[in-house]
């Protein structure tokens, strides 16, 4: 593998990724290591890793971003890794290379945090990628390999467009024993990186000082009405994605990038059909604002007059969320100024 590589963009970037296969270990001078006791495979592993978007306008109606940019999904990053090592860990600080990932979509610097680890202290195997989805729905693979020492797999995919938000899978063991598991699929939520204090997908750049701990987003939070994933009524929120990791039955992996497949919003892959529905109906209740101040009392002297105060949409109901109140209301009143 080549340590040094030039890269003048962050499109440059994005496409070496997108045929990135790397194996860490070998490059690096040996040193004494203890076997992890947990997995006591004698052979290595192959897998392949199926991603699933599962982000559409009826799973998330709320502020479903549609232009500039629309609902979309950044290349995956994954690792093979040893028990001791965390690309990224729920309720600890985001490095700054999850940072810069999870809010701009950079991973020069998260690979030299995973390169880094596994030259350091050997426990990082592999660093691997899928390509990016240009939509919100669709699947995008990729292959790696797991052997006894570094059994455990992680990855992150940037939410696109979101302040710091992000999808993943922290420390997922592949060995059971001395065994391989064959076939696992692990529904995806989202987590916030704890790095940027917007509410919503479009929200623009506001810096949490100080920086957060990463936290799932869950329907209740953050707790405030502006949140893009509130949703009151949801116990839960849906799966925003999946990802599925298959053994494979040969011992070769092919690095060849492989096209991501898109889904259009009912759930088809375009130009086929495919066989389980991605959508989970997710109502949206309608939110109005506050009533406006009582207009002035119209009416002649001597009789009762009416006055009137409005209101307006904040949000649209959708998929039989409740409908929307009246926007108008009037009542009595008795003239002021009346001729």
């Amino acid at each position: 593998m080549e340590r040094d590589m030039n890269v003048s963009s962050t499109s440059s970037v994005v496409h070496w990724l997108a045929s990135l296969t790397l194996t860490l270990l070998g490059s690096v001078h040996p040193m004494p290591v203890t076997i992890d006791p947990m997995c006591t495979a004698d052979t290595t592993a192959k897998y392949s890793l199926t991603f699933t978007g599962m982000w559409s306008q009826t799973s998330f109606p709320k502020q479903y971003p549609i232009y500039r940019p629309p609902a979309q999904w950044s290349p995956l990053i994954g690792v093979t890794h040893s028990s001791d090592y965390h690309i990224w860990q729920r309720n600890e600080f985001a490095s700054n290379g999850v940072r810069e990932f999870s809010e701009k979509g950079e991973a020069w610097t998260l690979m030299k945090e995973v390169e880094a680890a596994g030259e350091r202290i050997q426990s990082v195997y592999g660093l691997f990628s899928a390509p990016a989805l240009v939509g919100g729905t669709g699947q995008m693979t990729s292959e790696f390999e797991v052997f006894a020492r570094h059994s455990f797999l992680s990855f992150i995919v940037r939410i696109v467009p979101s302040p710091d938000w992000f999808l993943g899978v922290d420390s997922f063991d592949l060995c059971e024993g001395d065994q391989w598991k064959e076939s696992v699929t692990l529904e995806l939520y989202p987590y916030d990186a704890g790095t940027d204090s917007g509410f919503t997908f479009s929200s623009p750049n506001f810096e949490t000082i100080p920086q957060d701990k990463v936290t799932q987003i869950t329907s209740s939070s953050p707790s405030h009405p502006a949140n893009s994933f509130y949703y009151p009524r949801l116990k839960n929120l849906p799966p925003m994605g999946k990802v599925t990791l298959t053994k494979t039955k040969n011992n070769q992996i092919f690095s060849i990038p492989m096209e991501p497949i898109q889904f259009n919003q009912t759930g088809n892959e375009i130009g086929n059909e495919i066989e389980d529905s991605l959508i989970n109906s997710t109502p949206l209740d309608c939110e109005v604002s506050a009533w406006s101040p009582w207009g002035l009392c119209k009416g002649k002297c001597g009789d009762s007059g009416v006055r009137h105060r409005t209101r307006y949409i904040h949000l649209q109901p959708a998929n039989n969320g409740v409908v929307c109140p009246p926007l108008e209301e009037e009542n009595k009143c008795i003239p002021d100024n009346c001729l």
